[in-house]
């Protein structure tokens, strides 16, 4: 078989030609090859079976390769410190998720344990975020009120006893009906978390199924700039629904898009009512954790371990709430009965699956993207590598698998991480250390909160906020590095705070798409100068002492050519080489028309004007170039429309005797116009309209002879 030729024309200053050929593809039987890799996939054997279990359970690999000695020490360490900080931050966040402290707790032992066994990540923390307990939390509320139940806080509780005993008989006899599928005599708090874990399992499922159909990439369109906007307007919202708590106010908890205005509206109408104990409370907690979480981070480097400074705040306040009898005195609201033991699993209600399965999507993305973006983060500090599918499978059972044990979904947190990082710790041990921490409160130390009050979770969830709120001082920074970037995170921000979180963040992967979209419809266009004395071009109008070549016009298009742009590349070409071929061509065909009209001596036109005056006034201009060079080096590819607008000007400016060089197109570049036909049917001309580098195009424009009829 004959090698098809295809060669890129080179010179160098002595004027001596290089050919660059191509090299022969080999064609692969695309079919062969799934057939290969599908009989590969299918077949099972005892070796293969052993790495699939190793692999979907990493740790049956790293564990008996634990260096005690060496590790052990961080690990406790570590394990102990963020079970620590996890008690109060659990309960803390059981009031954005709108469901009781118990199912926080629940939360964070099962997650912990899940991903110590499936998850790749030495470092990160998986358990309850502030992210993904505020989507629960408005899926739970938005379900609640279409059952019709209130959504006071003050409602009866479950717990009234403190037991797990069945919660029916306390809220039967207020709501009896049947909603989604659920039980008649299924009250309040039962509702809600079985929307919570049936959320919770379609978002597992969702992830679990992304893990299998490798659709890991689908985290490649939340850039750095969508993410930090909607964490930041998520922030927003969870501090505002924090508020009421803070100075303890009763309003009702705002639903559905603009909560965030609506909650603020109805705060400042019931101001009045504010309760002064929870003012003086919430004033007091904010003023000790934010000193103390400034003096830890100002000192950290002579700290071995943080300040458990939650904790301390949760157990003083619950001691002086106790002993001070607040609820009792000055009506502060408190967290109540916390049961202590575990409730019989139960399997999440389909019916309930099918209206929250849209819900899981976005949840089961956000919580999959910030999971390897920290594990990620933490491999490449740490020097190791992480399976970002299998990653997906371990986020992806840490919700299937405890949503059966009424828990709700969860994801990696950057605080956490950070502080297990910081504490020594080595591999995910730690998290079992941090799991046996909260077993101990779940079994025993639980109904000692009774009397927490609802204040000091609201102060320890917005305190927690402020490396997120801290974004807004970057917004300068930002701004003057990438101000599309800026915008993006402004219309995410905006958007996740004033709308919902959900809508957010759709907004802002769209609006950055758009941007992508809009930057490469009006790219940068520029006319080419020469460098003194050198090979090189560059932008005459951003460089000074740049020599122009003459008959010849260095065109640069820095974008792909494809459909959407195509005009604004006729355009910016038009316009920079001040010549219109299409204008100039009908201009000349009027011209050679007037001339034939004066040889038949008809001197008059319809307009009345003569034929003399009016064929002057179409006498073409004299063209100041003979070639056009189109640096393609920015042009990543052509569609169709890119191949034909090529070949459109190709044809145009040969009309008016003008040459049209294509220079450092790469191969993707090249095969489109070989197959769109630019070059002829057998590539004769291609050494003539091809060149490897600018320089090449222009020495070989100013070797060709100047047409005798380029001009009139």
């Amino acid at each position: 078989m004959e090698r098809p030729l295809e060669a890129t024309r080179m010179e160098n200053s002595t004027s001596s030609c290089f050919l660059m050929e191509r090299r022969t593809r080999v064609k692969i039987n695309r079919k062969e090859v799934m057939l290969a890799k599908l009989r590969k996939s299918c077949s099972c054997t005892p070796k293969k079976l052993k790495n699939f279990v190793m692999d979907f359970l990493p740790v049956l690999r790293w564990l008996p390769k634990y260096q005690c000695k060496e590790y052990i020490w961080g690990d406790v360490m570590s394990g102990l410190v963020i079970g620590i900080i996890l008690v109060p931050q659990a309960i803390a966040y059981s009031l954005l998720a709108g469901l009781k402290p118990i199912y926080s707790l629940y939360t964070s032992f099962f997650a912990n344990i899940i991903y110590f066994l499936m998850g790749t990540s030495r470092h990160v923390s998986v358990g309850i975020f502030s992210l993904i307990s505020l989507m629960v939390g408005q899926v739970v509320d938005r379900e609640l009120l279409l059952a019709g139940f209130d959504l006071n806080d003050d409602a009866p509780s479950a717990w009234g006893d403190g037991s797990l005993q069945n919660d029916s008989q306390s809220n039967s006899s207020a709501f009896n009906l049947t909603v989604g599928g659920m039980n008649a005599e299924c009250g309040k708090e039962c509702y809600a978390i079985g929307i919570a874990t049936a959320l919770t399992f379609v978002a597992g499922v969702y992830q679990v199924l992304m893990g299998i159909f490798r659709l890991g990439f689908v985290s490649m369109y939340l850039s750095e700039s969508v993410l930090d906007g909607f964490a930041t307007g998520a922030s927003l919202t969870i501090l505002t629904a924090q508020v009421k708590y803070l100075i303890g106010i009763k309003i009702p908890r705002s639903q559905g898009h603009g909560m965030l205005v609506i909650t603020w509206i109805n705060i400042f109408r019931n101001i009045s009512q504010a309760n002064l104990c929870d003012v003086i409370t919430s004033a007091i907690c904010i003023m000790v954790l934010v000193t103390a979480k400034e003096l830890g981070d100002r000192y950290k480097h002579k700290l071995k371990f943080p300040l458990p400074t939650e904790l301390v705040v949760i157990v003083v306040a619950t001691l002086v709430s106790h002993y001070g009898k607040l609820n009792e005195v000055y009506a502060s609201s408190v967290s109540g009965a916390i049961p202590t033991g575990f409730i019989p699993p139960k399997v999440p209600h389909f019916n309930l699956m099918l209206r929250v399965a849209v819900d899981a999507l976005p949840l089961a993305v956000v919580s999959f993207v910030f999971t390897v973006s920290l594990s990620e983060m933490c491999a490449k500090k740490y020097a190791y590598t992480i399976r970002a599918n299998q990653e997906m499978f371990a986020v992806g059972f840490c919700n299937i698998i405890p949503s059966f044990f009424h828990s709700f979904a969860t994801s990696a947190a950057l605080a956490k991480t950070l502080v297990k990082t910081s504490t020594g710790c080595q591999t995910q041990v730690s998290g079992v250390i941090s799991a046996m921490v909260v077993l101990l409160v779940l079994l025993f130390l639980a109904p000692l909160f009774y009397s927490l009050q609802k204040c000091v979770l609201a102060c320890i969830i917005i305190v927690s906020l402020r490396g997120a709120l801290r974004k807004f001082q970057d917004v300068p920074a930002r701004y003057h590095v990438n101000k599309v970037d800026t915008l993006i995170w402004v219309v995410t921000m905006s958007a996740s705070a004033l709308i919902s979180t959900e809508i957010g963040l759709l907004v802002g992967i769209v609006f950055s798409m758009l941007c992508i979209i809009v930057r490469t419809q009006r790219p940068r266009t520029t006319l080419l100068g020469q460098i003194q004395n050198t090979s090189f071009y560059e932008d005459d109008l951003e460089y000074e002492n740049l020599s122009s070549v003459p008959k010849v016009k260095i065109f640069r298009f820095e974008a792909p050519l494809y459909y959407a742009n195509r005009n604004y590349f006729l355009k910016s070409l038009y316009r920079l080489t001040n010549l219109d071929p299409n204008l100039e061509a009908a201009r000349r065909k009027k011209y050679e028309k007037g001339k034939q009209h004066l040889k038949k001596g008809d001197h008059r036109t319809a307009n009345g004007l003569g034929i003399r005056e009016t064929t002057l006034q179409l006498v073409p201009k004299q063209n100041d170039f003979q070639a056009l060079v189109v640096d393609c080096s920015s042009i990543s590819f052509l569609d169709t429309t890119g191949v034909n607008t090529l070949k459109e000007i190709l044809k145009d400016y040969k009309d008016l005797n003008i040459s049209v060089l294509l220079a450092c197109c790469n191969p993707t570049v090249t095969d489109s116009l070989k197959r769109g036909g630019y070059f002829g049917k057998d590539f004769g001309s291609m050494q003539e309209m091809l060149f490897y580098s600018i320089h090449n195009a222009v020495q070989f424009a100013k070797d060709q002879k100047l047409p005798a009829d380029c001009s009139v």
